[in-house]
């Protein structure tokens, strides 16, 4: 294991790594602990009872969080005639066609969300291998894929999220800034989480929140109590 450095060492001191917290508790101190130079982000990581390996309990979807992400998402537009004047007024980074998918396919990738109305999926789909593994293919899902651009690029200008279990039913997503209030954390957190909740697939048995674990960039992980969790 790679040895830690000095702030993440005095970050461990303050607080009982072998202990759990509630929420609230667990953004407190994700805050004090953040030992990056900038505006770290705060993530969360839910260890949930599913089993990915069955389709019925492959969770993925997208919501707005209430706060936002305190990130500037750039996004790009796949749409032609009058959806691409509509992605360019609701303030895509970037609107077009094949001329797109050549700069991609070129190593170009400037931009962090891709949106696309579904005539342009024969298009983007060409694209699979090299925007598979990014994580940055459009899907219907992430209300990525749809002929609703300008509800599409506002959501995600507003601080939309993309969340999907691993392989191991984990699911990492971001609530927000070390810079935020912890107020609007918890509310970030409460808006995933019940995002989550809903998901649940009816075949899942057992325990849902196996674990929960919140962290700040480059920070310690605080465990949260899973009861707590519970009664959010």
């Amino acid at each position: 294991m790679a040895k830690r450095g000095k702030k993440y060492q005095a970050a461990l001191e303050k607080f009982d790594h072998n202990s759990t917290f509630s929420i609230e508790e667990a953004i407190k101190l994700a805050k004090e602990t953040h030992v990056a130079n900038f505006d770290a982000s705060v993530e969360v990581a839910f260890r949930l009872g599913i089993d990915t390996r069955k389709n019925d309990q492959q969770i993925r979807g997208a919501l707005v969080l209430p706060h936002g992400t305190g990130k500037s998402q750039r996004v790009l537009v796949f749409a032609k005639g009058e959806k691409a004047k509509e992605a360019e007024a609701a303030g895509a980074d970037f609107v077009g066609e094949a001329e797109l998918a050549q700069k991609i396919n070129g190593g170009w990738f400037d931009f962090d969300v891709i949106v696309a109305t579904p005539d342009m999926m024969g298009e983007v789909g060409k694209l699979g291998r090299v925007l598979g593994p990014k994580g940055l293919m459009p899907n219907p899902k992430t209300g990525t894929v749809t002929m609703d651009v300008t509800k599409a690029v506002q959501e995600i200008k507003a601080g939309k999220v993309e969340y999907r279990a691993e392989k191991a039913g984990i699911i990492h997503v971001g609530i927000g800034k070390v810079s935020f209030t912890e107020e609007q954390l918890v509310e970030n957190f409460k808006a995933i989480h019940d995002a989550l909740e809903k998901a649940k697939p009816s075949s899942s048995k057992g325990v849902y929140f196996k674990s929960v674990t919140v962290s700040s960039t480059m920070g310690p992980g605080i465990t949260v109590d899973p009861s707590a969790v519970r009664t959010v």
